[in-house]
């Protein structure tokens, strides 16, 4: 294994232990010729996993994709990013099964929010957004009277976020009146 500080290539492991549920072993490691530490892990390698996308193309399934576009939507929620590679690791173990080594990316969509759902709703209400492509507020609203549903909120109680969108409604088709076109 090659330091990365320095590029040299002899060095010993000081620690290993399994990590990622135990898919993987995690070796920490010093380099004999400047003394740095460094992290290295090992996995075993499997097929590699695709995944066809709404148009129909057909790209490598990417981790660090998928746990960047969870952590877009954990953005500032209380959310560690060990709960995000926890939900990225349980994602990926599930994709790992297929056997064609093909997924659809309905399937990745439909598993990063039944685990946002029970973790964070604002975080999963955020995500529903993007990969459901909301095309207006009563959108978001359906999303959260689901959540709600889940609860156990009764449905008088999101009456306040209905009539306030009614209220809105009215409002901007007056501005809209007075612009010109």
């Amino acid at each position: 294994m090659r330091c990365p500080y320095c590029g040299h290539t002899n060095n010993r492991v000081i620690d290993s232990r399994a990590s990622r549920d135990g898919r993987a072993v995690r070796r920490r490691r010093e380099c004999q010729h400047c003394g740095d530490r460094f992290t290295t892990y090992e996995v075993v390698e499997q097929r590699p996993l695709s995944v066809r996308k709404r148009d129909g193309s057909v790209e490598p399934f990417d981790r660090n994709k998928l746990i960047r576009g969870i952590q877009v939507a954990c953005t500032k929620r209380p959310i560690t990013l060990g709960q995000i590679e926890e939900i990225a690791n349980a994602i990926e173990e599930s994709l790992e099964t297929s056997e064609s080594g093909e997924v659809e990316s309905w399937q990745v969509g439909e598993r990063v929010m039944d685990h946002l759902r029970d973790l964070d709703q604002v975080a999963y209400v955020r995500f529903a957004s993007v990969y459901t492509r909301f095309q207006d507020p009563e959108e978001y609203l359906d999303a959260i009277r689901e959540l709600a549903a889940r609860q156990g909120y009764d449905a008088a109680q999101l009456d306040f976020l209905e009539s306030a969108l009614e209220e809105e409604r009215p409002a901007k088709s007056r501005k809209d009146r007075g612009r010109p076109k």
